[in-house]
C-alpha cells in the first residue's frame, strides 16, 4: 500500500512525466520526454494563479462574523490595526513561499519544502494529518457554510433544517470533486469567475460604506481606541484569528509544476493577491463600522447580512448568494491545490501508489482528488467539525513556521541553490517566530484542545515507521493493506 520514500532532489524540469498507465517517476529522474507519456500540463497562468490565492483566502469569514478580532482587541481602532498587521504578516509569509516556490520547482507546498529541508519523517507527519483529518474537516466546515447560505433565501422566515443543509452541502462537495477530476482548465475558469464574484461581494459592502463616510457617518470611529481594555492574552488571540482569516496564500505553491513561468508568475500572483485581499479586508471592516456599532457587530451572527439589511433593503437577499459562491470558491481552490500535495507525497512513496496516477485523457490527478470525498462525507455527517478544527489549528501554524524556518536553514545548508526570487532574511525570521509564538500561545491558553491535536499529529510518527520504514512486513499484513 505504501512504498519506501524516494530520494528528493530539486528539479528544474518544466512538466511532470508519467508512464502510459499514469504512474509518475520523480521529477528529477532525468527521463526524456517520450510519446505516450501522461503529464500534468502547465495551465495555471498569472490570472489563474491570482484567482487560486484570492479565491481560497476569501471564504465565509469576512462576510459572516469578523467579531473574533473585535472581541479580543476591545476597540474598533485596535481591531482595524490587527486586520492591517495580519495582512502584512501574511504577505511576509507569502513572500517566503514565493522564494521557496521559485527555487524548489516541485508541487506539494508545505510537504515538499519540509521534505527538502528536514527529511521524510516530518514531511510524512504533515501529509498524514492533512489527509486524514485537517483537509476533510476544513472542507466540510466551509461546505456547511455554503449549504447554509445557498438555502437562506428560501428560508427567510424560519430556521433552515440541519438535514437540508447537510444534503445540499454533500451535493456541493461532490460537484467540486467532479469538477476537479474532470478538467484542470474548467476548474481554473470557474475559480476565476468565483473570485470575480467574491470581489463584487466585497465591493457591494465597501462602496455603500464609502458613501456613508462621505455623508459623515463616522460616529463609531470617534474615540476608536477607547473601549474595553484588551487583555494580554486577548491581543495574541486576535492575531491568531486574523492570520486564520488570511490563510490560503500558500495554495499556489501546491501546484508549482503546473504554473507557467513560475519564476515570474508565483511572486507576482502572491504580491498582487495579498495586496488586494488586505486592502479589501480592511475597507470591508471600515464599511461595517459606518453602519454597525461595535456592540451590534459582536451580537450579529452574519455581519454582512446585517449591514445589507440596513442599507440595501430587498437587495440584501443577494448577499447570502454571494457568500455561498464565496464558500464554493474556497472549496474549489482548496481541493484543487491540496490534491497536488497528496499526488506528490505518493510520488515520493509516502502515500499509496494509486494517488500518483493521472487520468490518461483528462490529465487530472483523479485519485488524489477523489480520495478526499469519502473522508469529507464521514466528517460532514458524523464529526464534531469545529472541535476537530480547534484540535488541529495549531498544527497548521506549527508546520508553516517549520517551512519558513526551513527557508533560513536552506540558505546556509545549500547556499548555491538558484534563487530567482529572494527575500531579506528578517522577513522569514519574523514570520517563523510569529507562527511558533502562536503555537506556544495555544499550548498555554487552551492546553486540552491543543494537547488532543498534538496527540493526533504524533500518530504520524508510528505510522511512518509502520508503513514506510518497515520493509519486512508479514504476508498477512501486506494482504490486509492491499485490501484496504
Amino acid at each position: 500500500m505504501f512504498r519506501k520514500a524516494a530520494i528528493t532532489t530539486v528539479s528544474n524540469r518544466s512538466y511532470l512525466q508519467g508512464q502510459a498507465n499514469g504512474r509518475l517517476p520523480s521529477m528529477d529522474s532525468g527521463q526524456p520526454a517520450q510519446e505516450g507519456k501522461v503529464v500534468l500540463k502547465k495551465k495555471v497562468t498569472l490570472l489563474r494563479g491570482i484567482s487560486i490565492i484570492i479565491g481560497t483566502i476569501i471564504g465565509a469569514g469576512i462576510f459572516i462574523s469578523p467579531k473574533g478580532i473585535l472581541k479580543n482587541t476591545g476597540s474598533v481602532g485596535m481591531s482595524l490595526t490587527v486586520w492591517t498587521v495580519c495582512g502584512i504578516l501574511s504577505l511576509f509569509g507569502a513572500l517566503c513561499y514565493a522564494e521557496l516556490g521559485t527555487c524548489i520547482k516541485k508541487s506539494g507546498g508545505h510537504y515538499t519544502y519540509i521534505l527538502e529541508a528536514f527529511g521524510p519523517l516530518p514531511a510524512f507527519v504533515r501529509v498524514w494529518v492533512e489527509l486524514l483529518v485537517i483537509r476533510p474537516a476544513a472542507t466540510a466546515v466551509i461546505s456547511l457554510a455554503f449549504g447554509r447560505y445557498i438555502l437562506e433565501p428560501f428560508f427567510m422566515q424560519c430556521e433552515i433544517p440541519e438535514l437540508a443543509i447537510k444534503l445540499i452541502t454533500a451535493v456541493g462537495i461532490t460537484l467540486v470533486m467532479v469538477l476537479n477530476s474532470t478538467s484542470v482548465s474548467w476548474s481554473a475558469r470557474i475559480q476565476i469567475f468565483l473570485t470575480f464574484c467574491k470581489l463584487v461581494a466585497i465591493l457591494i459592502i465597501i462602496v455603500p460604506g464609502v458613501i456613508q463616510l462621505i455623508k459623515g457617518e463616522t460616529r463609531h470611529f470617534k474615540n476608536a481606541f477607547a473601549g474595553n481594555d484588551a487583555s494580554v492574552m486577548g491581543l495574541p488571540l486576535a492575531f491568531y484569528s486574523g492570520m486564520y482569516a488570511y490563510s490560503g496564500w500558500f495554495y499556489l505553491n501546491f501546484v508549482t509544476e503546473e504554473v507557467e513561468n513560475p519564476e515570474k508568475n508565483i511572486p507576482l500572483a502572491i504580491c498582487i493577491s495579498m495586496i488586494i485581499v488586505t486592502v479589501g479586508y480592511v475597507l470591508t471592516n471600515v464599511a461595517y463600522f459606518t453602519t454597525i456599532s461595535a456592540g451590534e457587530l459582536l451580537l450579529s451572527k452574519a455581519v454582512a447580512v446585517t449591514f445589507a439589511e440596513r442599507l440595501m433593503g430587498n437587495f440584501s437577499l443577494a448577499v447570502p448568494v454571494f457568500v455561498a459562491l464565496s464558500c464554493f470558491g474556497s472549496m474549489n481552490g482548496g481541493i484543487f491545490a491540496v490534491s497536488r500535495m497528496f499526488f506528490v507525497a505518493s510520488r515520493e512513496g509516502h502515500l499509496p501508489e494509486i494517488l500518483s496516477m493521472i487520468h490518461v485523457r483528462k490529465h487530472t490527478p483523479l485519485p488524489a482528488v477523489i480520495v478526499l470525498h469519502p473522508l469529507t462525507m464521514i466528517m460532514l455527517f458524523t464529526g464534531d467539525l469545529y472541535s476537530l478544527l480547534n484540535f488541529l489549528s495549531f498544527a497548521r501554524w506549527l508546520f508553516i513556521g517549520l517551512v519558513v524556518a526551513g527557508l533560513i536553514y536552506l540558505r546556509y545548508k545549500r547556499p548555491d541553490m538558484p534563487r530567482p526570487f529572494k527575500v531579506p532574511l528578517f522577513i522569514p525570521a519574523l514570520f517563523s517566530f510569529t507562527c511558533l509564538f502562536m503555537v506556544a500561545l495555544s499550548l498555554y491558553s487552551d492546553p486540552v484542545n491543543t494537547g488532543v491535536g498534538f496527540a493526533i499529529t504524533l500518530t504520524g510518527v508510528p505510522a511512518y515507521y509502520l508503513f514506510i520504514v518497515w520493509d519486512k512486513k508479514p504476508k498477512w499484513f501486506r494482504k490486509l493493506l492491499g485490501k484496504l
